[in-house]
């Protein structure tokens, strides 16, 4: 597939898109599953579980070891947790701050995370790239969160305009889900996390194996309005 016309503003995701949080992700789900004498999870097997957001990660991560009443205390356990080490590891992915820049320049530029906002944004000005979004929604912001269209709706708005002239640029079945049900394009990255089974079918208006890649796509059909 092709975009059939130029965006007017792109939206992105931040977990396997903009940057490679798995490290400080699987750290802070082993500290509590230490914490409650659980075996501790491989890295490969805490990201199988991200991408919408904390509690279902919880459910996974700890469902099937603890009863569901206490599922509760451990999202606010691992919440904790994984606020005071989210900066230890997590980077962006390369070229990630050139593309931002380079795209920032032609195009507003908006963030829609299931991660909770006030975490995307401290992790955000941690890495120095709180500057480049004009909008920014996480997963806490909305009474639903991704693949639900209300975000991309939300954040059309913000930027005043239709939902239908957004590029979403994601790394999963779930923002590929999330364009869909809104209604506008899809941009699909393959730097992030490992995909799982079926994501080389996804539909994608656009695909990009690096960032730079992305840019030099995006560029090259701004600069068709020129």
């Amino acid at each position: 597939m092709a975009l059939a016309r130029p965006p007017a503003a792109l939206v992105f995701d931040l977990d396997g898109t903009l940057i490679d949080s798995r490290r400080d992700i699987t750290t802070a789900v082993n500290r509590i599953r230490e914490r409650f004498g659980l075996p501790l999870l491989s890295l490969d097997k805490v990201v199988g579980m991200v991408g919408e957001g904390a509690r279902i990660l919880v459910e996974r991560a700890f469902g099937a070891d603890l009863p569901a009443e206490r599922l509760d205390e451990v999202q606010a356990l691992y919440l904790a947790a994984y606020r005071d080490v989210c900066l230890d590891e997590t980077r962006p992915y390369p070229g990630v701050p050139a593309m931002l820049t380079a795209l920032g320049a032609r195009y507003p530029l908006a963030l829609l995370s299931n991660k909770g906002e006030e975490l995307s944004r401290f992790i955000l000005a941690g890495l120095g790239l709180d500057g480049c979004f004009r909008a920014l929604l996480g997963g806490d912001s909305l009474p639903t969160r991704k693949p639900d269209p209300a975000g991309l709706r939300v954040l059309a708005g913000r930027l005043g305009l239709p939902v239908d002239r957004l590029l979403l640029v994601g790394d999963t079945r779930i923002d590929a889900a999330t364009a869909r049900n809104a209604g506008c394009p899809f941009a699909l990255v393959e730097w992030g996390f490992p995909h799982p089974p079926g994501a080389a079918e996804l539909e994608a208006d656009l695909r990009a194996v690096t960032a730079a890649d992305l840019a030099a796509a995006l560029l090259e059909l701004a600069e068709s309005l020129a």
